[in-house]
């Protein structure tokens, strides 16, 4: 009886380390898979992470991909988007992510996908269901659960409220030139006091609820022909400074009711510099497509042509290809909820910042 149980003891053991190896064989072989990867050559236009933990990206040309942490699940017109072009990427109170694109603006619930700007109908050659519905003008207000879109051409925005999105058109202004879309949206910024920014290629309008506060060359004393205003980011940081990044002379910042030119207080504006569209060198800052700010207070820029910037209040520091970035263009920087820094590049590759060097990421 005693070898018995001895017996069946040592039986019982065997199995049971068995088992365990097998479940860390598992775990091991699980660990080691290596992910899909991210299938877009365009530029990284948007990054967001959604309530769920979901990677969201947009892309320049080939639409919008979603990352669970295993795989991505990919989306064009093709599927209902408006553009392939996304500019940015939202969620709503219900969990709903919306889509910015050049053309309009969609929404994605987990199962379908909603047209909301386009006005013709059309049939989706997936399972996708698109659903028309052709935004009303309505009037000017806001609520702090308010999304806010660019309006493509238009010179104007899209709110929607969390029932019904309405397009609402920018008050009168100088015509600067009619063959151009220059009070077309370019980039949107939440901040303090109620406000929010719209920048558009000739100015800043900033509406707090019920006035607006405008920003351009006339109210700034510029001559259009020689340092012309092209705004391609806005962005209001957590102290409430409103940081203006041009294509061309560099990022303008607004605190309290001063307004200086911080690229060329800071010398990185090139003295030969066109300060219009010109290619710029190394080690300026002229044209800025993107502005973020990280956990630390630290406020980051995107350049066309000079790498990533970082401003830590009081020096900066410049990030090229030395750094390990494949391309000197940010066109997207985006901190996640794990304080994880993200960067989105103009050749379609994504970067995590490790706090000395960039990372390459899916």
């Amino acid at each position: 009886m005693i070898y018995l149980i001895l017996a069946l003891i040592l039986n019982y053991s065997c199995v049971e380390q068995k088992s365990t190896r097998e479940e860390i064989s598992e775990s091991k072989l699980a660990s080691t898979l290596k992910p899909d990867t991210l299938k877009f050559n365009s530029g990284i236009s948007a990054i967001f992470q959604d309530s769920k933990g979901n990677y969201w990206f947009g892309s320049n040309r080939e639409g919008v991909a979603v990352y669970n942490g295993k795989s991505f699940i990919y989306f064009t017109n093709k599927d209902g988007l408006t553009d392939n072009q996304i500019h940015s990427i939202q969620e709503d109170q219900k969990g709903v992510i919306w889509f910015n694109t050049q053309q309009g603006v969609s929404s994605y619930n987990g199962t379908t996908i909603k047209n909301h700007t386009k006005a013709e109908t059309e049939t989706s050659q997936n399972t996708f269901q698109i659903q028309p519905n052709e935004p009303l003008q309505g009037k000017w207000m806001k609520s702090d659960n308010d999304l806010w879109f660019e309006a493509g051409i238009k010179e104007g925005v899209y709110r929607f409220d969390g029932q019904v999105l309405n397009y609402l058109p920018f008050p009168s202004h100088k015509v600067l030139d009619p063959n151009d879309n220059l009070f077309a949206v370019t980039d949107i910024s939440k901040g303090k006091n109620n406000m929010i920014w719209f920048g558009t290629y000739a100015g800043v309008y900033g509406y707090n609820g019920s006035d607006f506060t405008i920003i351009n060359d006339e109210t700034l004393g510029f001559d259009r022909k020689i340092e012309p205003l092209h705004i391609r980011s806005i962005f209001e940081d957590s102290k409430g400074r409103l940081w203006i990044g041009n294509n061309g002379i560099g990022v303008l910042l607004k605190d309290g009711d001063s307004i200086i030119n911080f690229s060329k207080k800071n010398n990185l504006i090139h003295p030969n510099s066109s300060k219009k569209g010109d290619k710029s060198p190394q080690g300026t800052l002229e044209h800025i497509f993107t502005i973020a700010e990280d956990n630390k207070g630290n406020i980051w820029f995107g350049d066309r042509d000079a790498g990533v910037w970082k401003y830590d209040g009081e020096t900066m520091k410049n990030y090229t290809k030395k750094d390990g970035l494949t391309n000197d263009f940010a066109l997207s920087i985006y901190e996640d909820s794990n304080e994880k820094l993200w960067f989105g590049m103009a050749d379609g590759s994504i970067y995590i910042f490790n706090g000395k060097t960039f990372e390459k990421q899916i």
